[in-house]
C-alpha cells in the first residue's frame, strides 16, 4: 500500500520527517518497506516563460528561445519542439539539473548556439497525458497551472510529496486504505484523527422508482448498497484528485472511474459503476452463475463462468464478476446518462477462488479476498456520491438501496488488564489500555470491549494484548525469564541424521541445493519414465502458478538434472550437488505419501565408481549394514549397463548410476551420474550405535584365489558367495584383478580376490585356512559356476 503524506495530512497532522515516521510506524506494527521522495528525482527545474522565440540560423527545425526563469536576465535555450509559442509557461531544466531516471542536464551548444538547459515534456518529468489531460504528449509541456516564472516545478506537478510504501499483512485489510493508515498514524503519534462524514445533497428523483436489488446467496454477499447518478458528465478529474491517485500508484482515467478508485484507496472499499441503461429490467441480482453463462469483462476478454462463481446480474444476464471486474456490457461511456454505484460486501474465500479460476487477480479481488468491513459499504457509496457532486460529474438521486441479507453482529471481548499484563510481562496501566483501544475505534464499556467492524482479526484477549503492546512499545517492555517450567529443545533423530548426512557429503565436495516440490508433468517425459509408471501418478495442484509447476513431484531426479544443466550453462566444469528432496507418491489415500529422498548429482571429473565410492562411504558412516549393489537394467532414466540398485540386506534403499544418454541429451548434459536414496529407509535400516572392539590378539591368515566364471556373473554375486562361504573366520574380501583374454576361454573371465581370515580365540593354521577356502570354492561353483583358475 502506497501512502501519500500529503493525502495523509487531510486526516491527521503528522509533522515527523519521513525517517522518523517510518521507524515509529514500523515499531507500532505497520511495517514500512520503502520511502520514495519524488522531489529528490527532480532538482533545479523551474517554471519559465518564453519571452521570445525565433528560428535557429543553422537549422530548419530548431528554435532559439529567450526564457524568463525569475532571474535578472532571460536565459537562452535551444529546442527542437514545434509547439512552443511566445508567452507560454514551460518547465525549464536549468544547468546542472536532474530529471527522473537520474538524467542530468547541463548547458551546451546546439548547432553553434549556447543552450542553458532544456525545455521539458511530460515524459521527461515522469508524467503522462493522464496526469495533465490538456498537455501535448509529444511536445513541450505547456503549463496551464497557477504558477509564475522562477517557481519550483515540483509543487506545480505534485512532485513535492513523500510516498511511504507499507507491507500490509493479510489480517489487516483495514490498512489497505488511507483512512486505516491515518488511524494507525494518529494513535502512533498521539495526534487527532479527522474523518468527516460524507454529505450528499441529492434531490434529483428517487432511486426506489428506478432500481430493485435482490441477493440470492446471503453467505456469499451479506450486504449490497447502491445509489444512482443521472446526467453523467465524463471529463478529466481535478488536479488534486489526479495527483493523489498517481501518488498511490493508480493512473487517472476520467472523473467517474477516478471516483471509484479514489474511494477504494481512501476507504479500502472497492466500488463499481454500471451504466443503468444496460441493466435489463432495472434490476440487480447478486447470484451464482448459471450453467454455460459467459461474460466479456472490462478488459475485453470472454470469460466462461462456473456455478460456484458469484456474479452481479440484471434480469437476464451477468453484468459483472462480483468482487473481481465489471462486464463490458455495462461499462460507463460518454453516452451514459444514468449510472449505478455499487458498494458491496462479498465472501473473501469465494472471491479468491473466482479470481484464481479466471486468472484475473485485480486490486478489488486482492482486497475482498482478505475480508473487508461489512459496515463500510454505506459510507463508501456516500463518499462516492459526495465526490460526484463536488466534481460536478452528475446529479445524485435521492435514496439508497441498502440490502442487508446477513446481519453483522459485533464481537465483544472481556477486558482483563491483569491477565494482559501477565501475558506481556509488563505492568501497563489499565487506563492506557482503555485509551489506546478507544483511539483505535474499539468501544469500551466497563469490562466489555466491542470490536469495530473493520477489525475482523481481533478474536481473543491475546489480540487485545497485542494492540496494547504495539502502542505501549515493544522496545520498552523489559525482557524477562519465562515464569513457568520450560523444556529444553533438541533435534529429533531424523533431524540430527539429516544434518550429519549434509556434513559428510559437504566433506566429500558436494554442495546442497533446494528445489521446488512442484514440477511440470512434462518432466516425466524428459527422464523417459514408462507410460504406465506409478511415478506418473502425481498429485495435481488446484491453483498452480503455471503449467511448469502444476503437479507435486514423485521423483526429485528432474529437479536435480535441471540444476546440473543450469550449472553446465554457467560453465561450471566440475559439479557435485545433493538435495534432501521431498517427493509425493500416490498412497491410495486422500493425501499422498510424503517421503524424503537424498538425491546426489555429479558431472565433470567423476565416473560411476567415484560416485559409488561416495555412496559407500556415506552408508558406512551411517552404519547401514550388509550394503550391496545389484545391476539394474530396467530403469529407463539410467544407462542400462551402468546402473545399480542399492540394498541393505534384502531392503532396497535406492539406485545409483549414469544417466541414460537420451536423457542427458534432453537436458543438454554430458556424462552425468546420480544417486537416489530413500532417507526414511536409511533411518530404519541404520544399525545400533557401534561398540568398541579391541585390536585383534591373533594374526590373520591371507589367501588369494583366482576364479574363472562366465562373463555375465557379477563381482557382487561372487563376493556374496565368498562372504557366506567363509563364515565367521572370513574378515575381509577384496577384489584385486579382473582379466579377459587369450588365457581364459571365450565368454569367460578371471576374477581374483584377496581373503583375510582370523579367529578371535586362537592362531589359525594352514589347515583352518585351507578348510575355509574349500568351503568358499564349493559354494562358488555351486551357485555361480565359478572354479579355481
Amino acid at each position: 500500500m502506497d501512502l501519500s503524506r500529503k493525502w495523509l495530512s487531510a486526516y491527521t497532522d503528522i509533522t515527523a520527517f519521513s525517517k522518523e515516521y517510518a521507524d515509529k510506524m514500523t515499531m507500532s506494527g505497520s511495517k514500512v518497506e520503502l520511502i520514495r521522495e519524488p522531489s529528490e528525482e527532480i532538482k533545479n527545474v523551474l517554471v519559465g516563460q518564453v519571452k521570445e522565440i525565433y528560428r535557429h540560423p543553422d537549422s530548419d527545425h530548431m528554435w532559439v528561445c529567450q526564457v524568463d526563469v525569475g532571474q535578472a536576465e532571460p536565459i537562452q535555450i535551444v529546442t527542437g519542439a514545434q509547439n512552443v509559442r511566445a508567452g507560454d509557461l514551460v518547465p525549464v531544466a536549468m544547468h546542472k539539473s536532474f530529471l527522473p531516471g537520474g538524467k542530468k542536464i547541463e548547458k551546451g551548444k546546439l548547432r553553434g548556439l549556447v543552450s542553458n538547459g532544456m525545455l521539458c515534456s511530460l515524459g521527461e518529468l515522469g508524467l503522462d497525458k493522464h496526469d495533465f489531460p490538456y498537455a501535448e504528449e509529444d511536445g513541450i509541456f505547456i503549463l496551464q497551472e497557477d504558477c509564475k516564472p522562477g517557481d519550483d516545478i515540483r509543487p506545480v506537478i505534485g512532485a513535492d510529496d513523500s510516498i511511504v510504501e507499507f507491507e500490509i499483512t493479510n489480517n489487516r485489510p483495514d490498512c489497505l486504505s488511507v483512512i486505516g493508515l491515518a488511524r494507525e498514524s494518529a494513535v502512533t503519534f498521539g495526534t487527532e484523527l479527522h474523518i468527516p462524514e460524507p454529505k450528499v445533497r441529492g434531490g434529483s428523483g428517487d432511486i426506489a422508482e428506478q432500481l430493485a436489488i435482490e441477493i440470492e446467496n446471503p453467505d456469499l454477499c451479506p450486504r449490497y448498497t447502491a445509489r444512482m447518478i443521472k446526467n453523467i458528465r465524463i471529463e478529466p478529474s481535478p488536479k488534486w484528485l489526479r495527483q493523489r491517485l498517481r501518488a498511490a500508484g493508480v493512473r487517472p482515467i476520467n472523473n467517474i472511474v477516478d471516483i471509484t478508485n479514489y474511494v477504494m484507496l481512501e476507504y479500502g472499499q472497492p466500488m463499481h459503476a454500471f451504466d443503468y441503461a444496460c441493466l435489463d429490467g432495472g434490476r440487480i441480482v447478486v447470484r451464482t452463475a448459471r450453467p454455460g453463462e459467459t461474460i466479456h469483462t472490462l478488459d475485453g476478454t470472454p470469460r466462461a463462468l462456473t456455478a460456484d462463481m458469484l456474479v452481479i446480474a440484471d434480469a437476464k444476464k451477468p453484468v459483472g464478476v462480483a468482487g473481481v471486474m465489471g462486464g463490458e456490457n455495462s461499462e460507463i461511456t460518454e453516452n451514459t446518462k444514468y449510472a449505478v454505484f455499487e458498494s458491496a460486501s462479498f465472501n473473501g474465500i469465494s472471491i479468491r477462488k473466482t479470481a484464481m479460476a479466471l486468472n484475473m487477480r485485480t486490486d478489488a479481488s486482492s482486497r475482498f479476498e482478505k475480508g473487508l468491513d461489512p459496515e463500510n459499504t454505506f459510507r463508501a457509496v456516500q463518499r462516492a456520491c459526495e465526490l460526484v457532486e463536488e466534481l460536478g460529474a452528475g446529479e445524485v438521486l435521492d435514496g439508497v438501496v441498502d440490502i442487508t441479507a446477513k446481519q453483522y453482529l459485533p464481537r465483544t471481548l472481556q477486558l482483563e488488564p491483569e491477565k494482559i499484563c501477565r501475558l506481556l510481562g509488563a505492568e501497563i496501566p489499565a487506563g492506557f489500555m482503555i485509551e489506546t483501544l478507544q483511539k483505535l475505534g474499539f468501544t469500551v464499556s466497563g469490562e466489555t470491549v466491542t470490536v469495530p467492524s473493520w477489525r475482523g482479526d481481533v478474536e481473543h484477549y491475546s489480540d487485545l494484548a497485542e494492540e496494547v503492546a504495539r502502542f505501549y512499545g515493544y522496545n520498552v517492555i523489559a525482557p524477562a525469564m519465562f515464569g513457568g517450567e520450560t523444556v529444553a529443545g533438541g533435534l529429533t533423530e531424523k533431524q540430527a541424521l539429516e544434518r550429519h548426512v549434509g556434513q559428510v557429503l559437504r566433506g566429500m565436495g558436494f554442495s546442497e541445493i533446494y528445489t521446488y516440490s512442484f514440477i511440470s508433468p512434462a518432466a516425466y517425459d524428459k527422464i523417459k519414465l514408462n507410460s504406465d509408471s506409478i511415478l506418473r501418478k502425481s498429485t495435481v495442484i488446484l491453483n498452480p502458478l503455471g503449467e511448469d509447476t502444476s503437479v507435486m513431484r514423485t521423483t526429485a531426479l528432474p529437479s536435480m538434472l535441471e540444476t546440473l544443466a543450469r550449472n553446465m550453462n554457467y560453465r561450471n566444469q566440475n559439479v557435485r550437488l545433493y538435495e534432501m528432496a521431498k517427493v509425493y507418491r500416490p498412497s491410495g489415500e486422500t493425501l499422498p505419501d510424503e517421503r524424503l529422498i537424498l538425491t546426489l548429482g555429479a558431472y565433470g571429473k567423476t565416473d560411476f565408481f567415484a560416485v559409488k565410492g561416495c555412496v559407500e562411504a556415506l552408508l558406512c558412516d551411517l552404519r547401514i549394514p550388509d550394503v550391496r549393489f545389484e545391476a539394474d537394467r530396467g530403469n529407463p532414466s539410467y544407462h542400462p549397463g551402468r546402473c545399480a540398485a542399492v540394498y541393505s540386506g534384502k531392503t532396497v534403499i535406492g539406485v545409483i548410476g549414469q544417466i541414460h544418454p537420451a536423457v542427458d541429451k534432453t537436458y543438454d548434459l554430458g556424462e552425468t551420474y546420480t544417486a537416489e536414496l530413500d532417507f526414511t529407509t536409511l533411518l530404519t535400516c541404520r544399525a545400533a550405535e557401534g561398540k568398541y572392539a579391541p585390536l585383534p590378539r591373533f594374526p590373520a591368515v591371507e589367501r588369494d584365489i583366482a576364479l574363472v566364471c562366465d562373463a555375465a556373473v557379477t563381482v557382487g554375486a561372487l563376493e556374496d558367495c565368498i562372504k557366506r562361504g567363509g563364515g565367521a573366520l572370513l574378515r575381509e574380501v577384496e577384489l584385486f584383478d579382473i582379466y579377459t583374454g587369450s588365457q581364459v576361454p571365450q565368454g569367460k573371465k578371471s576374477v581374483a580376490f584377496a581373503l583375510k581370515l582370523r579367529a578371535d580365540d586362537m592362531t589359525l593354521t594352514d589347515e583352518h585356512a585351507d578348510e575355509a577356502t574349500k568351503k568358499i570354492l564349493a559354494l562358488l561353483e555351486k551357485e555361480t559356476g565359478a572354479v579355481i583358475r
